[in-house]
């Protein structure tokens, strides 16, 4: 029963981590493209049609760009992992 509860408080603190860096990357993508796209003094309440197609390519680029990273991330702790699993193979035949 304890081994479920601590994966369970595992699950959750890995679930609002993933929300905690979700959170982030969306504020710095907003003020990002923000800074990009839109300058500082408004002139108009809306969005100019190239504002908007600005803030569109920013975002699609960072989502992206997030996106490539994160594989890459996954691809390098699979690697690590299979690494620590041989090292681990070699040790107790060399003993």
């Amino acid at each position: 029963m304890a081994q479920a509860e601590l994966s369970d408080a595992a699950l959750k603190f890995v679930n609002e981590l993933e929300m905690e860096m979700m959170v982030d990357m969306y504020n710095r993508m907003t003020q990002a493209c923000q800074k990009k796209c839109i300058p500082a003094k408004y002139k108009d309440p809306e969005l100019s049609k190239g504002e908007a197609v600005c803030i569109d390519r920013c975002v699609a680029k960072y989502l992206e760009v997030h996106d490539r990273i994160g594989k890459k991330l996954t691809a390098l702790s699979q690697q690590d992992e299979a690494t620590m699993k041989k090292m681990q193979q070699v040790q107790p035949a060399t003993k």
